[in-house]
């Protein structure tokens, strides 16, 4: 072996050792954003608000856990949706109240944190809250995915009964609109008018937005085995990210 070889020796058992501790690419989870709303109103108590508790749970453990090749967001926030008075500012719950719990246990904390006993649905306030708690996590420029599950019906006045549209047309999503090149809004559980409300009538140019009526959801229990670990409920997963996470396209204004 030649001297310049003996030399090169050194450099080369460097490389290999930093290669060998460097962790692999894939194993860096990209940086996104996901934000859970519960509707803790009067009017939703009713309808599927019980059925939103469970689905919540199971929804959050699947994503921070990664089943199903679920997205696993690097920040989680959980609020409600609701007030007794227009404005009011709700408390969320970061991810670390989340990870390392069950499905059970995340059923229970939910119910704690957020009981349906609110009397208005005031989603402007929800969404500048999620944008306000965005920016001071210093959050901006990463995906945002914005999960709301509620009966979708604005507690706005109607100034006409002809005009559908009006109450829709009065929510504000525009604190959304640049806090990421990729920001989605899914509402989960509006009856089918009240989606294809939100649809045409939510003012919105950058904000992806979806909706899934609650007939459709009610499916989600249907993907569930009984006795089967979470762990390999591939329908469930499957059907999650078939229905609820669809990616959404652009708006083509």
């Amino acid at each position: 072996m030649t001297r310049r070889s003996w030399l090169l020796l050194p450099a080369v058992a460097v490389w290999f050792a930093a290669t060998a501790c460097a962790p692999p690419r894939s194993a860096t989870t990209a940086r996104n954003t996901l934000v859970l709303g519960i509707d803790v109103s009067g009017s939703f108590r009713g309808r599927h608000y019980d059925d939103a508790i469970d689905f919540a749970a199971h929804y959050l453990y699947g994503h921070v856990k990664g089943l199903g090749g679920l997205r696993v967001p690097t920040a989680v926030f959980v609020g409600s949706v609701g007030g007794d008075q227009p404005g009011e500012v709700k408390s969320f719950h970061p991810i670390q109240d989340i990870t390392g719990k069950s499905v059970d246990q995340l059923r229970s904390d939910l119910r704690a944190w957020f009981p349906p006993e609110d009397r208005l649905t005031d989603f402007n306030a929800f969404f500048d809250r999620v944008a306000t708690l965005v920016k001071r996590q210093n959050l901006v420029l990463a995906p945002v995915n914005v999960v709301v599950l509620s009966d979708g019906v604005p507690d706005v006045p109607r100034a006409s009964a002809s005009d559908t549209l009006a109450p829709f047309k009065r929510l504000d999503i525009s604190p959304l609109e640049y806090l990421s090149r990729n920001v989605t809004v899914r509402l989960l559980y509006p009856a089918p008018t009240v989606a294809a409300g939100w649809e045409r009538g939510v003012p919105r140019r950058r904000v992806r937005l979806w909706t899934l009526d609650g007939e459709v959801m009610a499916g989600w229990r249907g993907q569930l085995t009984i006795g089967q670990p979470l762990e390999t409920q591939e329908r469930l997963w499957a059907w999650i990210n078939d229905n609820v996470d669809f990616r959404v396209r652009t708006r083509v204004l």
